[in-house]
Protein backbone atom coordinates (compact mmCIF):
# COMPACT_ATOMS: atom_id res chain seq x y z
CA UNK A 1 0.00 0.00 0.00
CA UNK A 2 2.57 2.26 1.03
CA UNK A 3 4.49 1.74 -2.34
CA UNK A 4 1.13 2.34 -4.35
CA UNK A 5 0.74 5.56 -2.70
CA UNK A 6 4.81 6.36 -3.53
CA UNK A 7 4.57 5.17 -7.36
CA UNK A 8 1.18 7.58 -7.01
CA UNK A 9 3.20 10.52 -5.79
CA UNK A 10 6.22 9.97 -8.51
CA UNK A 11 3.78 9.81 -11.22
CA UNK A 12 1.92 13.14 -10.35
CA UNK A 13 5.08 14.80 -9.94
CA UNK A 14 6.65 13.61 -12.99
CA UNK A 15 3.14 14.39 -15.12
CA UNK A 16 3.73 17.90 -13.11
CA UNK A 17 7.05 18.44 -14.44
CA UNK A 18 6.14 17.06 -18.02
CA UNK A 19 3.47 19.91 -18.25
CA UNK A 20 5.73 22.93 -16.76
CA UNK A 21 8.26 21.97 -19.27
CA UNK A 22 6.05 21.63 -21.85
CA UNK A 23 4.71 25.59 -21.48
CA UNK A 24 7.89 26.55 -20.60
CA UNK A 25 9.28 25.49 -24.62
CA UNK A 26 6.02 26.69 -26.00
CA UNK A 27 7.47 29.77 -24.57
CA UNK A 28 10.16 29.47 -26.18
CA UNK A 29 13.32 32.07 -24.61
CA UNK A 30 10.50 33.89 -23.09
CA UNK A 31 10.81 33.70 -19.05
CA UNK A 32 7.72 34.66 -17.10
CA UNK A 33 7.16 35.70 -13.28
CA UNK A 34 4.40 34.11 -11.03
CA UNK A 35 2.47 37.00 -12.00
CA UNK A 36 2.67 36.66 -15.66
CA UNK A 37 4.96 39.29 -16.27
CA UNK A 38 8.05 38.77 -18.82
CA UNK A 39 11.45 38.87 -17.39
CA UNK A 40 13.79 41.20 -18.76
CA UNK A 41 15.53 38.81 -21.40
CA UNK A 42 18.96 37.86 -21.06
CA UNK A 43 22.20 38.42 -23.41
CA UNK A 44 19.92 39.61 -25.77
CA UNK A 45 22.72 41.72 -27.29
CA UNK A 46 23.70 38.07 -28.33
CA UNK A 47 20.96 37.44 -30.40
CA UNK A 48 20.56 38.60 -34.14
CA UNK A 49 20.47 42.09 -34.87
CA UNK A 50 17.67 42.04 -37.46
CA UNK A 51 17.52 45.85 -38.37
CA UNK A 52 18.05 49.42 -37.09
CA UNK A 53 16.04 52.50 -37.62
CA UNK A 54 16.47 56.34 -36.52
CA UNK A 55 13.73 58.75 -36.46
CA UNK A 56 14.98 62.42 -35.88
CA UNK A 57 13.49 65.79 -35.09
CA UNK A 58 14.70 67.43 -38.12
CA UNK A 59 13.09 64.64 -40.70
CA UNK A 60 9.51 64.77 -39.09
CA UNK A 61 9.04 68.39 -38.88
CA UNK A 62 10.73 69.09 -35.25
CA UNK A 63 8.32 66.61 -33.96
CA UNK A 64 9.46 63.04 -34.37
CA UNK A 65 6.82 61.08 -32.50
CA UNK A 66 9.85 59.28 -31.21
CA UNK A 67 13.22 60.94 -31.58
CA UNK A 68 15.38 57.57 -31.60
CA UNK A 69 17.34 55.14 -32.57
CA UNK A 70 16.04 51.94 -32.37
CA UNK A 71 17.84 48.87 -32.67
CA UNK A 72 16.03 45.56 -33.00
CA UNK A 73 16.66 42.14 -32.03
CA UNK A 74 15.39 38.39 -32.52
CA UNK A 75 16.27 35.04 -30.31
CA UNK A 76 18.45 32.88 -32.69
CA UNK A 77 16.07 30.13 -32.48
CA UNK A 78 13.44 31.91 -33.86
CA UNK A 79 15.70 33.22 -36.33
CA UNK A 80 16.26 29.79 -37.78
CA UNK A 81 13.04 28.82 -38.06
CA UNK A 82 12.43 32.23 -39.98
CA UNK A 83 15.37 31.14 -42.39
CA UNK A 84 13.67 27.56 -42.93
CA UNK A 85 10.09 28.58 -42.88
CA UNK A 86 9.67 32.49 -43.43
CA UNK A 87 7.29 32.45 -40.37
CA UNK A 88 7.90 33.28 -36.48
CA UNK A 89 7.52 30.60 -34.55
CA UNK A 90 5.48 30.58 -31.34
CA UNK A 91 7.69 31.59 -28.89
CA UNK A 92 9.86 34.21 -30.88
CA UNK A 93 10.94 37.39 -28.88
CA UNK A 94 11.89 40.02 -30.35
CA UNK A 95 14.04 42.77 -27.90
CA UNK A 96 14.54 46.81 -29.39
CA UNK A 97 17.10 49.08 -27.82
CA UNK A 98 16.64 52.62 -28.19
CA UNK A 99 19.43 55.28 -28.02
CA UNK A 100 18.92 58.63 -28.56
CA UNK A 101 20.20 60.94 -31.34
CA UNK A 102 23.41 61.95 -30.31
CA UNK A 103 25.83 63.95 -32.60
CA UNK A 104 25.71 65.17 -35.89
CA UNK A 105 28.91 65.75 -36.92
CA UNK A 106 31.54 62.79 -37.33
CA UNK A 107 35.14 62.83 -37.35
CA UNK A 108 36.15 61.91 -41.20
CA UNK A 109 32.83 60.20 -41.59
CA UNK A 110 30.69 63.45 -42.64
CA UNK A 111 27.42 64.46 -41.09
CA UNK A 112 24.75 62.21 -39.92
CA UNK A 113 23.15 61.00 -36.91
CA UNK A 114 24.86 59.16 -34.45
CA UNK A 115 23.96 57.08 -31.01
CA UNK A 116 23.59 59.02 -28.14
CA UNK A 117 22.42 57.16 -24.82
CA UNK A 118 20.52 54.22 -23.85
CA UNK A 119 16.99 55.72 -23.37
CA UNK A 120 14.50 52.52 -23.59
CA UNK A 121 14.22 48.59 -24.11
CA UNK A 122 10.90 46.96 -25.07
CA UNK A 123 10.02 43.21 -25.82
CA UNK A 124 7.78 41.56 -27.71
CA UNK A 125 7.18 37.52 -27.54
CA UNK A 126 4.68 35.63 -29.81
CA UNK A 127 2.98 33.13 -27.84
CA UNK A 128 -0.54 31.35 -28.96
CA UNK A 129 -1.00 29.78 -25.59
CA UNK A 130 -0.19 32.80 -23.00
CA UNK A 131 -1.76 35.50 -25.89
CA UNK A 132 -4.73 33.73 -27.55
CA UNK A 133 -6.19 37.10 -27.53
CA UNK A 134 -4.06 39.18 -28.82
CA UNK A 135 -3.59 39.78 -32.59
CA UNK A 136 -0.87 37.50 -33.76
CA UNK A 137 -0.45 36.40 -30.44
CA UNK A 138 1.84 39.16 -29.69
CA UNK A 139 2.22 40.61 -26.89
CA UNK A 140 4.35 44.11 -25.94
CA UNK A 141 6.82 45.01 -22.99
CA UNK A 142 8.40 47.67 -22.05
CA UNK A 143 10.92 47.50 -19.70
CA UNK A 144 12.40 51.40 -19.10
CA UNK A 145 11.85 54.74 -21.14
CA UNK A 146 12.77 58.18 -20.68
CA UNK A 147 11.65 59.03 -16.79
CA UNK A 148 11.51 55.37 -15.85
CA UNK A 149 13.68 53.04 -13.90
CA UNK A 150 14.40 49.79 -15.36
CA UNK A 151 12.48 47.17 -14.33
CA UNK A 152 13.31 43.57 -14.37
CA UNK A 153 9.85 42.16 -15.46
CA UNK A 154 7.47 43.67 -16.96
CA UNK A 155 3.78 43.72 -17.82
CA UNK A 156 2.40 43.40 -20.92
CA UNK A 157 0.83 46.21 -22.83
CA UNK A 158 -2.63 46.85 -23.65
CA UNK A 159 -3.33 46.25 -26.98
CA UNK A 160 -3.99 49.74 -27.86
CA UNK A 161 -0.66 50.79 -27.22
CA UNK A 162 1.54 48.95 -29.44
CA UNK A 163 -0.04 45.82 -31.00
CA UNK A 164 -2.90 47.90 -32.81
CA UNK A 165 -0.08 49.98 -34.55
CA UNK A 166 1.57 46.69 -35.29
CA UNK A 167 -1.09 45.35 -36.77
CA UNK A 168 -2.89 47.81 -39.34
CA UNK A 169 1.39 48.84 -40.55
CA UNK A 170 3.69 46.02 -40.22
CA UNK A 171 4.04 44.20 -43.31
CA UNK A 172 4.51 40.45 -42.27
CA UNK A 173 2.92 38.84 -38.94
CA UNK A 174 2.79 41.76 -36.28
CA UNK A 175 6.75 42.75 -37.24
CA UNK A 176 7.70 45.70 -39.53
CA UNK A 177 9.87 42.93 -41.92
CA UNK A 178 9.79 46.21 -44.60
CA UNK A 179 12.16 48.00 -42.35
CA UNK A 180 14.44 44.54 -41.54
CA UNK A 181 16.39 43.71 -44.95
CA UNK A 182 18.05 41.06 -42.76
CA UNK A 183 14.69 39.19 -42.28
CA UNK A 184 14.04 40.05 -45.52
CA UNK A 185 16.93 38.52 -46.68
CA UNK A 186 16.91 35.22 -44.59
CA UNK A 187 13.11 34.45 -45.34
CA UNK A 188 12.52 30.75 -46.22
CA UNK A 189 16.30 30.94 -47.58
CA UNK A 190 17.82 28.53 -45.33
CA UNK A 191 20.83 31.17 -45.91
CA UNK A 192 21.96 34.32 -43.59
CA UNK A 193 24.21 37.05 -44.88
CA UNK A 194 25.01 38.48 -48.44
CA UNK A 195 24.51 35.37 -50.65
CA UNK A 196 26.02 35.60 -54.34
CA UNK A 197 24.54 34.24 -56.79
Amino acid sequence: MNLKKQLIASLSGLIFSAAVISSTLAAGVAEFNDKGELLLPKDYREWIMVGTQVTPNELNNGKAPFTEIRTVYIDPESYAHWKKTGEFRDGTVTVKELVSVGDRKGPGSGNGYFMGDYIGLEASVKDSQRFPNEPGNWAFYIFYVPGTPLVAAAKNLPTAECAACHKDNAQTDMVYTQFYPVLRAAKATGKSGVVVE
